[in-house]
């Protein structure tokens, strides 16, 4: 195998992506049908899973932070695909931006349940699977799992649990042959990062463009991340190329310095 042969992931891997039918669920679905795997997708929408499921592509309605949800998507995994080679725990909610005081308890929760307990979930139903295949575990964090981010507590103490989840999955799942690492995404572009940004521009009181414009100012390439570039670091961590990468927190975001 050549050098060039080791970052392409092989053929025929059948891969569980959770959120895969939409935003960078979607572009990560797509690339690994573009490697020529077999994608099992899950979404809470059902017209979402119903547009993307067609040819390399199966699906499941679930709600990955629910428990019996995701043993059922598990099975319905294992039903359409035989088995699974690849999990990628990709669910998440942006959650509440405001004060600490101002964010419920009931906020808080189900921030969390989305964008943490749903990568226990797919975790804990996934494991025998990935020891079986000696497979790969990939869970979506953020920069906001390695800063600090005001006004969206919630959210970035869920995306420093994936990080502390993944690396201990990396040593318990290790001695079998399953690697486990998480991506930390930056501004990445589509509709989701609008509403961010809106967000926080109307906490703090000044325009979307302002606000944009001092996220990206933080930023050291100055530009943001598109949807493409999460799809192909998961591609790579799947690539034999890829193989001796386990247990690590892998930023794709233009270097972030602070939030």
């Amino acid at each position: 195998m050549s050098i060039l042969q080791s970052l392409i992931p092989p053929k025929g891997l059948r891969v569980l992506v959770t959120a895969g039918a939409g935003g960078i669920g979607e572009k990560i679905t797509a690339g690994f049908v573009e490697a020529q795997a077999r994608v099992h997708i899950s979404d809470v929408n059902p017209e979402a899973v119903n547009a993307a499921v067609g040819g390399a592509v199966t699906g499941s309605v679930a709600d990955a932070g629910d428990e019996e949800d995701t043993r059922r998507l598990f099975d319905d995994a294992r039903e359409a695909m035989g088995g699974i080679d690849v999990v990628v725990a990709n669910a998440g909610v942006a959650g509440p931006t405001a004060t600490v005081a101002d964010i419920s308890a009931r906020e808080w929760d189900g921030t969390l349940d989305v964008n943490l307990r749903s990568a226990y979930l797919a975790a804990r139903f996934g494991a025998p699977y990935l020891i079986e295949n000696k497979g790969a575990f990939i869970a979506m964090s953020s920069v906001a799992g390695r800063h600090g981010f005001a006004y969206r507590t919630p959210y970035s103490a869920a995306k420093w649990g994936i990080i502390g989840l993944v690396k201990s999955l990396a040593s318990e799942l290790g001695p079998q042959g399953v690697r486990a690492n998480a991506i930390l995404p930056g501004i990445v572009r589509g509709p989701r990062i609008d509403r961010v940004i809106s967000a926080r521009a109307k906490e703090l009181g000044i325009s979307f463009d302002e606000m944009k414009e001092q996220n990206l100012a933080k930023v050291s390439l100055r530009r943001m991340v598109e949807p493409e570039d999460i799809a192909a670091t998961c591609l790579f961590l799947c690539a034999p190329g890829g193989g001796n990468i386990s247990g690590q927190a892998l930023s794709v975001c233009g270097n972030v310095e602070a939030l």
